[in-house]
C-alpha cells in the first residue's frame, strides 16, 4: 500500500487565519500624525522601519517590539526632545494592538473544518507568546489544530523540527501562509509543500520573490481553494 503523500498541514495564524497587518499600517498613521509636527510620514515611516529591523534580535517580532520601535523612533526625530505626552499616546497605541478583535479572513473555518481529522493540523506563528495565545483563544480556532508551536522565527530548520515531531516528517506535509520568506520559502527549503496564499498586506520584510521553479511551490488565491489543491496531490 503506498503512503499518503500527505498527512500534516501547517497553517500560520498573521494575516493568514486573521488579520494582523492592517491594524498595524493604523497604528503606523496614528503614530506618523503624533510626529506630524517634526517630520514628514514618509521620512517617520522610513525611520521606524530601520529601527524594526534593527530591533528584531532584540526584541523579535510582534506588537511590543514595535511599540519599543516606535518610542526609539520617536526619541531620534525629535532628538530627544519627544513630550511625554506623545510618549505615553504611543504606549496607548501598543496596548489598543494588544487587545484588539480577532477577526477572522474568508474561508478559515470551513476550511479548518473540513481538514480537521483527515490530516494533523499545526498552527505554526512567530510572535509574541502571549499576544499570538490571545488571538488564537479569541479566534475559536484553537479545537481545529493537532499542536500549536509559537516560534521566534521561521527557517528550515524549524519546519523540520516540528513536521518530524508532529507528523512523518517534513515530506509528507504542507506549510501555508501569506509570507513568502517565513511560510513558504524555508518550508520548501526542509522539503515540504510551501502553500502561498496571497494577502493585500505584506510587510515588507516578509517579501522576497515567489520561488516559482520549486516542484512543490503552490499558490492559491483564497483558503477556500486549499482542500481541492491537496486532493490534487493524492
Amino acid at each position: 500500500m503506498t503512503a499518503r503523500p500527505l498527512t500534516t498541514i501547517g497553517f500560520d495564524a498573521d494575516d493568514t487565519l486573521w488579520q494582523n497587518e492592517h491594524y498595524y499600517r493604523l497604528t503606523e498613521e496614528h503614530f506618523s500624525s503624533l510626529l506630524a509636527d517634526f517630520a514628514d510620514g514618509a521620512k517617520i515611516s522610513e525611520r521606524l522601519l530601520e529601527a524594526e529591523k534593527r530591533n528584531l534580535a532584540h526584541y523579535g517580532f510582534g506588537i511590543k517590539g514595535f511599540t519599543l520601535s516606535m518610542i526609539e523612533t520617536a526619541i531620534e526625530i525629535t532628538e530627544g526632545k519627544v513630550p511625554s505626552s506623545v510618549i505615553s499616546k504611543i504606549l496607548d497605541t501598543g496596548r489598543d494592538l494588544l487587545s484588539h478583535p480577532v477577526e477572522t479572513l474568508p474561508h478559515v473555518r470551513e476550511t479548518l473544518e473540513t481538514l480537521a481529522g483527515k490530516y494533523l493540523l499545526v498552527l505554526i506563528t512567530k510572535g509574541d507568546l502571549f499576544d499570538q495565545e490571545r488571538k488564537l483563544a479569541q479566534s475559536g480556532l484553537g479545537d481545529f489544530f493537532d499542536a500549536v508551536e509559537i516560534v521566534s522565527d521561521k527557517t528550515a530548520v524549524t519546519y523540520r523540527r516540528i513536521f518530524s515531531k508532529v507528523g512523518d516528517g517534513p515530506e509528507r506535509a504542507m506549510m501555508v501562509g501569506n509570507s513568502l520568506k517565513s511560510d513558504i520559502v524555508p518550508a520548501i527549503a526542509a522539503g515540504s509543500y510551501g502553500v502561498f496564499v496571497p494577502h493585500e498586506l505584506t510587510w515588507v520584510l516578509e517579501r522576497v520573490e515567489e520561488p516559482k521553479d520549486a516542484p512543490r511551490f503552490r499558490k492559491i488565491d483564497h483558503l477556500g481553494e486549499l482542500h481541492g489543491l491537496i486532493d490534487g496531490l493524492h
